[in-house]
């Protein structure tokens, strides 16, 4: 079994209601949806955090990095 999980749960991973860990049978199943997960998060939420995917064993495991601000 594999699984993907959140390293931390901000607020906008808390509003979307998101279940983690997810488990999989495959770890091409949970390396293809760690990384639909951090591409969907990186788009839609609100841009104040960056969502990575790591490979940690058997656990895909996305983190959380503070997003820094555009210098112009």
């Amino acid at each position: 079994m594999y699984k993907v999980d959140i390293e931390k749960r901000c607020g906008c991973v808390k509003r979307a209601e998101m279940e983690f860990p997810k488990t999989f049978q495959t770890k091409e199943e949970a390396e293809l949806e760690a990384l639909k997960l951090a591409n969907y998060m990186n788009g839609k939420f609100c841009k104040k955090h960056r969502f990575v995917v790591n490979e940690e064993g058997d656990t895909f495991l996305i983190y959380v990095e503070i997003s820094c601000p555009e210098v112009s």
